[in-house]
């Protein structure tokens, strides 16, 4: 018997059978009414109250919360519903700062599209004049709630597919809002920067950070050599925002187009890909043969780092210390390009193109810093900001003909490419790892178990006399789960890869707007496409990564000086999101800040013992004017007992006295 039913809708049948809600029985009929709170991909939530329909014999309904019934008329325009909406759209823009011709959403404003698609020429409400701050203070985005229309997208991706609740909805009736929790800004609070709230947001509330700007000054500035890299994802992402094909790769168009804008030099991200797999292949391979702490986590994805960081501080030592392409890509340019360009040093700009807003915080992390203080990527734009500044300039990319990347760090193999898609970084590893551990050339270099849109994915692959066991997740939550059954013994792995963002990179937050699941199979087809299309699909045929080797890195993947420019550290940052304590309070204007992490469930004597330890020493070495001593609480039994000195660190803190009271005195001596 078939599971197909009907309903009719404008006097037309409509066959439907798994569909959640007439929003979608609808759509299949191709009328697409209008939405701000919809998303198919999140829960079903039912607040701006746009997607009214008539339901013969029920009434007007929200077409989004409302079950389809065998035999539902439906009338999804009449002139009671039009003027309900003009209605709702009225009183949004009477709530909204109308700054649309400066606002960088205002070619994909869906307040805008829906205000002309039903007719509103006038707002006939009082307009609102209390205007709240922008908050600036995140690197990778900026948050203005005067846009906002409380639609809760942005709240209900970050709690849904990242399982964080960075933000959220606070007050009732006129005065609610969305922010962080107390109003906080952004980069006070547990935001790990993935762009997702921007991704789905329907006007410019929540945007990426804006930084064309500094990229125009430094090509404008005669004294700089501006070089720029572009990451896999951007190739497939950035064709939409000029009206091409979704998934359309336009890397030779936009080395075209960059080079017309002025940059000297143009090289892909994908060459440090294929440098990434020789690092992080090498480190498993090593893990695995000399019983290192598995499974390895890849490294690539910051907004997942940052995750790690905050609620899985434990699991450090699983994070591959490798760095991210765009951090390995800005070390080597750094020290090797100055010369190859012939200039200096500090005058070479590095810029980088990115479809992740997390990659902007990565960048201007100290620990990607010289001496000087100099960041070694000085300045990173999404796909969206590039798109813009070429089209300020007229140039139309559709019409520009190829370009090829320049050498030496514009020449990647396939592996590269396909780190932009979920899945993709473990396959170009595998095609590493399998080959060298089974010490013979690969036969088929893909592994299709890996691939696809599934959030998890599992593969167990026979590799030289042993099972390797491997995972592959997106989205936050869906990680957190995994770690979880790691951690109790449910689930074992010897390697993981994790991206923030639905499908990786190619959906990342820097990406164009209104990224569907249809546009986001097709990015992916096209980094495979491009995958194929390469004479090489082996980052360890990368021969000018190999001499990159030779000339520059100690020679061989691991070596000392590959080890000092390609690998990073971790830092717990769990205390700087529970709640503190203060134990001790110092008296000096500077004053070394001392964390103990405490868990609240596994009892109070042992934190007792390790507080007291602390304030011991302090007494001890006379240190109380020098020195804030904090409790931190948390939940976490695994993270109790660290303790944060400074930027000094010790793990089990009340087993390792020698180690803890090093690390005050290194605490207080920094000042």
């Amino acid at each position: 018997m078939s599971d197909v039913k009907k309903i009719v809708v404008n006097g037309r049948e409509v066959e439907f059978s798994n569909e959640r809600n007439l929003l979608e029985v609808i759509r299949k009929a191709g009328i697409e009414i209008p939405t701000f709170c919809y998303h198919s991909e999140l829960s079903i939530y039912g607040a701006c109250r746009l997607c009214l329909v008539l339901v013969e014999g029920r009434g007007i309904m929200a077409a989004c919360s409302t079950a389809p019934a065998e035999g539902m008329v439906i009338h999804t325009d009449t002139k009671e519903i039009r003027n309900m909406r003009k209605i709702s759209v009225e009183l949004l823009l009477a709530n909204h700062n109308l700054e649309c011709p400066t606002c960088i959403r205002s070619s994909s404003c869906e307040l805008q599209n829906l205000a002309r698609r039903l007719g509103v020429e006038e707002i006939r409400y009082k307009k609102r004049t209390n205007m709240e701050p922008v908050d600036k203070s995140s690197p990778s985005l900026e948050r203005d709630p005067n846009k906002c229309v409380l639609c809760g997208d942005c709240v209900r991706v970050c709690k849904e597919l990242q399982g964080i609740g960075a933000i959220d909805f606070e007050n009732r009736g006129s005065n609610a809002k969305v922010a962080p929790a107390f109003n906080a800004n952004l980069a006070d609070v547990e935001c790990v920067n993935c762009g997702q709230c921007a991704a789905v947001c329907p006007t410019g509330a929540i945007v990426p950070k804006q930084d064309g700007q500094r990229v125009w000054d430094a090509l404008y500035d005669p004294t700089k050599t501006v070089v720029v890299q572009i990451a896999p994802a951007v190739r497939v992402g950035l064709g939409e925002y000029f009206g091409l094909p979704a998934g359309e790769n336009v890397a030779g168009k936009l080395v075209a187009a960059l080079k017309l804008m002025g940059f000297k030099y143009v090289y892909d991200t994908c060459f440090a890909a294929d440098m990434t797999i020789f690092e992080e292949a090498t480190e498993f391979i090593d893990r695995v043969a000399n019983n290192g702490v598995l499974p390895l986590f890849t490294s690539c994805c910051p907004a997942w780092v940052r995750y790690a960081e905050v609620y899985f501080p434990e699991m450090l030592p699983n994070v591959s210390s490798c760095r991210s392409p765009q951090a390995m890509f800005g070390s080597v340019a750094k020290k090797v390009l100055p010369e190859q360009l012939g200039c200096k040093r500090e005058d070479l700009v590095v810029v980088s193109i990115m479809p992740c807003t997390a990659k902007k915080y990565e960048a201007a992390l100290d620990k990607f810093k010289d001496e000087n203080g100099i960041p070694e990527t000085d300045i990173v734009i999404t796909t969206g900001e590039v798109g813009r500044m070429i089209s300020s300039l007229g140039i139309k990319l559709g019409n520009l003909e190829p370009e090829a990347f320049d050498m030496p760090m514009g020449f990647s193999t396939g592996a590269g490419v396909i780190f932009g898609a979920t899945g993709g970084v473990m396959e170009a590893a595998l095609r590493y790892a399998v080959e060298k551990l089974e010490k013979k050339p690969l036969q088929n270099v893909e592994f299709r178990a890996v691939r696809g849109l599934d959030t998890l994915k599992e593969a167990t692959l026979e590799v030289a006399g042993m099972q390797v066991k491997v995972a592959v997740v997106y989205g936050l939550a869906n990680a957190k789960k995994l770690i979880n059954d790691i951690k109790s013994g449910k689930a074992d792995y010897h390697f993981v890869e994790v991206m923030a963002c639905p499908g990786g990179c190619i959906s990342g937050g820097g990406q164009t707007i209104g990224v569907t699941p249809a546009k986001r199979e097709k990015r992916m087809r096209g980094l495979y496409i491009a995958d194929k299309s390469n004479q090489l699909q082996k980052s360890q045929d990368n021969y000018l990564v190999e001499q990159c080797y030779q000339e520059h890195l100690g020679g061989a993947p691991g070596s000392h000086e590959a080890h000092h420019m390609l690998h990073t550290h971790y830092q717990n940052r769990s205390q700087l999101f529970d709640a503190k304590y203060p134990i001790m309070r110092g008296t000096d204007a500077k004053r070394a800040m001392i964390t103990a992490t405490i868990c609240t469930t596994a009892g109070s004597e042992a934190a007792k013992t390790l507080l007291n330890q602390i304030r011991e020493y302090v007494i001890e070495k006379e240190y109380t004017s020098k020195v804030d001593l904090d409790a931190a609480c948390t939940l976490n039994a695994d993270v109790a007992g660290i303790v944060v000195a400074g930027e000094f660190e010790v793990a089990d803190a009340a087993q390792n006295l020698e180690a803890l009271k090093s690390a005050i005195d290194s605490a207080v001596a920094a000042l």
